[in-house]
């Protein structure tokens, strides 16, 4: 696997894809970022014949990187929470930028960004799929995803509209942790919002 963590392949991460095809008999045609080559070396590792890309999955393509326009970062953070990799630095309400050599190009970063700051370059000119690629940026990425996945329990906190039962036993109160949670949450998104309407008066005053 790439290692991309992009998730096209319809699985949370590159690891739970590989685990599908090796216990669950799941097609191995499913990533995008590993291309025709990909697929031949799964079709190599399993003793399949190699089908084709799944058109439903995605496209081969070059490999990209993200990039941000730091001139329309809010510093909301959401891209920084969604990159598997931990490419992406920044803090609260300052803006943020993309540690390229760390990026995989997952595109995960592009459809939480609230101003639509955060675009794709291409890296690898006409180059696709593992050419595109290397053993050694595979391995980097993955050493990468496993820090942030060791790192994320210490920071996730739930969403206020999980669905979280009060009691298994009676209908008591709500629990002060989960109140904070749901006080911290509305704040959050009045932050967002309160950030938002700064980006489209900038907008509205000069093009960008």
């Amino acid at each position: 696997m790439p290692q991309t963590q992009c998730t096209r392949c319809g699985y949370p991460d590159c690891a739970t894809y590989a685990r599908a095809i090796a216990e669950e008999g799941v097609p191995i045609n499913q990533c995008p970022p590993g291309g025709a080559e990909g697929i031949a070396r799964l079709a190599a590792i399993t003793g399949q014949a190699p089908p084709p890309l799944s058109a439903e999955h995605g496209v081969e393509a070059p490999r990209t990187v993200a990039y941000i326009d730091e001139a329309w970062c809010i510093g909301c953070t959401l891209c920084i929470k969604a990159c598997p990799t931990d490419a992406i630095v920044g803090s609260h309400k300052k803006m943020h930028t993309v540690v390229e050599p760390y990026c995989t190009g997952c595109e995960l970063c592009i459809p939480v960004c609230p101003v639509d700051c955060i675009q794709l370059e291409n890296a690898s000119g006409n180059a696709t799929g593992w050419a595109a690629w290397s053993g050694p940026l595979a391995q980097q990425a993955r050493l990468r995803y496993q820090a942030h996945r060791e790192r994320l329990p210490l920071e996730a906190v739930p969403d206020a509209d999980d669905e979280t039962p009060q009691s298994s036993v009676d209908n008591g109160p709500v629990p002060a942790s989960l109140a904070d949670t749901a006080t911290a949450q509305v704040a959050r998104q009045a932050t967002i919002a309160a950030a938002l309407e700064r980006a489209r008066q900038r907008r509205s005053q000069a093009p960008r």
